[in-house]
């Protein structure tokens, strides 16, 4: 399981969202209130943001340390600044790899994604699915781990054109059809939009003056803050925050083929 973030607004120095507010991502990664599995978020940490301009694609900052444990952040995060942020503290699902590729964001293009979650026998997950994933795809996933796995489910959907909020209910609903018992937050942004999963773990939002936060965890004392409730799809921009329920879980027996069948 991990914490996880995503804000649209006015540019501002990324130690405001991260690091210096009561409760920060940065806090969460030792001590999160709403965590559903796991105590703390010390397998690595990763940051995305995007740059002043309209076609700037997303940077990535990740390391395979904790996040209180890397001497380059406070100045960077102090220095930085952007109006377009994901980001994320990691706990590592049993299995899955700890180098630095394995830690959240992951990226395509304009597109960054974070998964906190944990899928059980995720690596027998592709001989589940009934979306056949070919050797030529599993050999170039981004790390040994289930994030990664889901994303690449992801992608293949988001470059064969399938809208954002369409593309991410369908992996959740899918993956969970063949393992009822994972934990799937899904977190995607292309830093002009959120979309967002609630399934198996805490989400909040809050939209107000024109900033959009989605997050873990809220801010405390902080007004506005919105809680997602579980299997619910979100979809927002910096000005409005659109929740749905996710549809039902197929059954495996009589879910349809994805008709996505691009690459990444």
């Amino acid at each position: 399981m991990c914490r996880h973030l995503a804000y649209l607004g006015p540019a501002r120095p990324l130690a405001e969202l991260l690091t210096t507010p009561p409760h920060s991502l940065y806090e969460q990664s030792w001590a999160p209130r709403h965590q559903v599995g796991g105590t703390i978020n010390a397998d690595g940490f990763g940051i995305g943001w995007y740059p002043p301009g309209d076609d700037a694609g997303p940077v990535r900052y990740r390391r395979s340390v904790p996040i209180w444990a890397d001497p380059n952040l406070p100045g960077l995060t102090g220095l930085l600044h952007s109006g377009a942020v994901l980001a994320a503290v990691r706990c590592a699902t049993p299995g899955t790899s700890h180098d630095e590729a394995a830690s959240a964001p992951f990226a395509l293009g304009r597109w960054l994604f974070s998964l906190n979650g944990r899928i059980d026998r995720w690596e027998h997950l592709p001989a589940d699915l009934d979306e056949p994933l070919t050797p030529a795809e599993l050999l170039g996933l981004a790390a040994r781990s289930d994030s990664a796995l889901v994303w690449l489910l992801l992608a293949r959907r988001l470059v064969a054109g399938e809208p954002a909020g369409v593309a991410v209910a369908d992996v959740v609903c899918r993956v969970l059809a063949v393992r009822p018992s994972a934990r799937l937050n899904l977190l995607l942004s292309d830093g002009r939009t959120v979309t967002a999963t609630r399934h198996g773990d805490s989400l909040w939002y809050r939209a107000v003056d024109g900033q959009l936060t989605v997050a873990s965890e809220p801010v405390p004392d902080q007004p506005g803050w919105h809680e997602v409730p579980d299997h619910a799809l979100v979809r927002a921009s910096r000005t409005a925050a659109a929740v749905t329920d996710l549809p039902p879980v197929p059954d495996r027996a009589t879910a349809p083929a994805s008709t996505a069948r691009g690459t990444p």
